[in-house]
């Protein structure tokens, strides 16, 4: 009897029925699910879990239930020290794969928390380890998205370590450009739910020299600020500035 399992054409998006704009109908496309194996799939995902602005996700210490997929609105993932203060370690937008983190050890790592209003879908884990070994395709494109979390994970920590404030602050905004740019949306006018103190925390910068930073990118005609929403005016040279 042939045991090679029949390859199957990717099924038209958006399928799922409760939950049509699902960010998970990216990983059925990738992985060329069956009809039956996308029917396994959708029974194992709560669809459209609201989180308000501050909300938890998830903190850190406890443990790891299921991994959400953020189909609007945006998180944010930091560590408090022994003092209390925060750390912001990262900023999470829709399409992103939220708790990744807690995979090798089975405890979150960090709070991640609401920045905006948002709409999470969510798998138990365990559900999808099982589906994973009856759906090896399933498995591989899992695979894939942990490589390139830990590639931009990677870059960030480049980032934070050998550049200036200011080309700091140019190459986090367009690290957004292109993550918002591959998701289908704006690369070049965007808007930003954080502030500007939580950008500054996160790349290890003072609020005044965010605001320094951006005015002058502005002055140098390279972005438009208006509050929280960006326009980037010239990437490339915007780009120069990273790779001063």
């Amino acid at each position: 009897m042939n045991n090679v399992r029949t390859i199957h054409s990717p099924l038209p998006a958006p399928l799922f029925r409760d939950c049509p704009d699902c960010c998970f109908t990216g990983w059925s496309q990738r992985a060329r699910l069956s009809a039956n194996e996308f029917r396994s799939f959708d029974d194992q995902i709560e669809h459209r879990r609201p989180k308000k602005k501050h909300e938890f996700v998830h903190r850190a210490g406890t443990a790891l239930v299921s991994l959400y997929v953020i189909n609007s609105g945006f998180l944010k993932a930091s560590i408090n020290d022994n003092n209390g203060h925060e750390q912001i370690t990262g900023f999470f937008m829709p399409g992103d794969l939220v708790g990744m983190e807690a995979i090798a050890t089975g405890k979150h790592q960090c709070n991640t928390t609401a920045l905006e209003d948002s709409s999470l879908c969510g798998i138990v884990f365990a559900s999808l380890e099982q589906l994973s070994r009856e759906i090896p395709s399933l498995q591989r494109d899992f695979n894939q998205t942990l490589g390139a979390e830990i590639n931009r994970d990677h870059g960030m920590m480049v980032l934070l370590g050998a550049m200036r404030a200011e080309e700091r602050v140019a190459m986090f905004l367009l690290n957004l450009s292109r993550r918002f740019a591959i998701r289908g949306r704006s690369g070049t006018c965007f808007h930003l739910p954080m502030t500007r103190q939580e950008i500054g925390n996160y790349l290890g910068l003072t609020l005044e020299t965010i605001s320094r930073a951006l005015s002058h990118l502005g002055d140098l005609g390279l972005i438009v600020t208006r509050g929280k929403d960006i326009e980037i005016r010239d990437a490339a040279r915007l780009q120069e500035v990273v790779q001063h």
